[in-house]
């Protein structure tokens, strides 16, 4: 038998970090599809992607500039293009939901539940010269709910399934796992089950191999063996939580969005960085990265050639 298959994951920008924490961080379309076919290139699967405004940085629902970068990609590699709906906290519904049926991708990020999403602590990183919308829209997020309704998870995942669109749940907490389980019950979700354990955000589940063991077995309780899952940790637990989820059987995702360091106090230069280091971590557990295809045929997704960019 050939050595286990692990997903791999490069979540490239996000809405978290700032251009001016990190030189590295790709915010330009450009960088952002050079970065994402460098980091295909290095061993993932899936290229996670946000939109940015070419000109000021801050977060953008605007098609034509997610449709630039995800047609760019694309034309570069043949990876999987996992485009948010989350895009913004502070975006309304039916900005973070019009991608969908816009460019009708195989994959996109569906939050499973509200919560507190804190990111204010990241304001002691910036410097007095940053751009005043950085400060502000980090600060916000001290007063902000991440809203998702039962009434919004359900759109979310109609739009999805209607559009061929394979839902990646997001999973910040525990009860987010039951949430996904009673739209299954309930017969509205039909597609495949793929979850994303995301740890260690400040309102949602703490970091630990603990919780991960416990998120795993939550999810095998309420949702049976029908799921695939996977594993994004922010900051320093990044790469350690990678290898125990890779030890447990999962998939992992690495990326700046989510760490913008490859080791402590050094700064990681590209996302393909992040993944040559998950790499190294699977084939050092006797496992081997998926290919974009392996991994298209894991999750049940349509296909590349059934997309609208």
């Amino acid at each position: 038998m050939g050595r286990k298959k692990v997903i791999i994951t490069a979540a490239v920008v996000g809405t978290a970090h700032m251009e001016s924490m990190s030189p590295y961080l790709p915010v330009k379309p450009e960088d952002i599809i050079r970065q994402a076919a460098d980091a295909c290139a290095a061993g993932a699967a899936s290229i996670h992607i946000h939109g940015r405004d070419r000109k000021t940085g801050e977060p953008s629902s605007d098609i034509e500039l997610i449709r630039e970068v995800a047609g760019g990609i694309k034309e570069k590699c043949d990876a999987i293009i996992c485009i948010t709906t989350g895009g913004s906290q502070m975006m309304t519904v039916e900005e973070r939901i019009s991608v969908i049926p816009a460019l009708k991708p195989e994959l996109a990020s569906c939050n499973a539940g509200s919560m507190n999403f804190v990111l204010s602590g990241l304001v002691s990183h910036l410097k007095p010269d940053d751009p005043k919308w950085e400060y502000d829209y980090l600060s916000a997020t001290y007063n902000n709910v991440f809203t998702n309704t039962y009434y919004g998870m359900e759109t979310y995942i109609r739009i999805m399934q209607e559009n061929g669109t394979v839902p990646e749940f997001e999973i910040y907490d525990a009860g987010m796992i039951n949430n996904v389980a009673y739209f299954r019950n309930k017969g509205i979700l039909t597609a495949p089950i793929y979850l994303q354990f995301v740890m260690g955000i400040q309102g949602g589940i703490p970091a630990s191999v603990d919780n991960l063991v416990f998120l795993r077995a939550s999810a095998e309780k309420m949702l049976g063996d029908n799921f695939t899952w996977s594993v994004a940790a922010a900051g320093r637990n990044q790469l350690p939580l990678a290898a125990a989820a890779m030890a447990m059987g999962g998939n992992v995702r690495v990326g700046l969005e989510d760490n913008l360091y490859i080791r402590p106090h050094q700064l990681a230069e590209s996302n393909a960085q992040q993944v040559k280091a998950a790499v190294t971590i699977a084939q050092t557990l006797g496992l081997e990265p998926a290919t974009p295809d392996e991994a298209r045929e894991i999750l049940g997704l349509k296909g590349k050639n059934k997309v609208l960019y």
